[in-house]
């Protein structure tokens, strides 16, 4: 019998998550805030929240000092494609990890796991020879491969949780009815994981769009995403809060309004198969 909750305690935990809520929010309203105001205005002591004088001045500076719109599209291209290469990798694998396990299943996904736990710059001076000598160095297939292979743990561990939650018998039927193994993952499976699946591909490309490790030291000028738009404005002058703000509000906006509009369905997928 389900425990019952009362009114009060339904209130209680509303203002708490509300409040948890504001609390994750309030830098980025602030940032938000921030890129409104003067050089003079984002340094004053008391700060001012609301009321200051609004200006657009950071955008327009910023937008004539750096080309936006390249920064924008190379963080698309990288982001968008790294996650579809990593799921066109990472479906197959999850698929026999999932139904066709071995007996080291399990520790090979913790061993996978486990290499996100490795500081980055722990393999930089490998991969920075191995990119320069490919020359790939300062390009969008570069950093799409090395967002691919960072990003790949993650994506076959997600989609190997999602995957374990189908039943075998409906394989087992398609098996039946004929289906080979590429009818199998691509007309019964994928279909079915289609929330986790949406969830994984969410997930990873907000994670490919924000790296910032990979992205500044793969990079000069030509493939440089948003991330190095931002840290351009952090100079050995002095950090200019007003500036830096825009452009970070100006590199985060395209990810917060795909995260809006697409929050049910990443709960949904993240969820997936709680529920029984």
């Amino acid at each position: 019998m389900a425990r019952r909750v009362t009114v009060t305690q339904k209130l209680g935990f509303t203002a708490l998550a509300w409040g948890v809520g504001m609390l994750l929010f309030f830098p980025i309203l602030w940032t938000v805030l921030t890129s409104f105001k003067t050089e003079a205005e984002a340094v004053a002591s008391p700060p001012s929240f609301l009321f200051f004088d609004w200006t657009l001045e950071n955008y327009t500076e910023v937008q004539h000092r750096s080309n936006y719109v390249r920064h924008f599209l190379n963080s698309v291209v990288i982001s968008l494609g790294s996650t579809v290469i990593g799921l066109i990798i990472a479906v197959p694998a999850a698929w026999a990890m999932a139904f066709q396990p071995a007996k080291r299943t399990k520790d090979l996904l913790m061993w996978m796991l486990s290499t996100k736990m490795m500081p980055p710059v722990g393999v930089l001076v490998p991969i920075y020879l191995i990119f320069r000598d490919l020359e790939l160095l300062d390009t969008r297939l570069g950093l799409t491969v090395v967002l691919t292979l960072i990003d790949l743990p993650i994506i076959v561990w997600m989609l190997y949780t999602y995957f374990k939650e189908i039943p075998g018998e409906i394989l087992e039927a398609a098996r039946m009815d004929g289906a080979g193994l590429w009818a199998e993952i691509v007309h019964v499976l994928t279909p079915m994981a289609v929330p986790g699946i949406a969830s994984t591909l969410l997930l990873n490309v907000i994670l490919a769009w924000n790296e910032a490790f990979w992205t500044l030291n793969l990079t000069a000028a030509k493939a440089a995403p948003l991330t190095a738009f931002i840290a351009s404005y952090s100079s050995p002058e002095g950090l200019f809060y007003a500036k830096l703000s825009a452009a970070s509000t100006m590199a985060i906006a395209p990810i917060l309004i795909l995260g809006w509009f697409s929050q049910k369905q990443l709960v949904r997928g993240l969820t997936f198969g709680a529920v029984k």
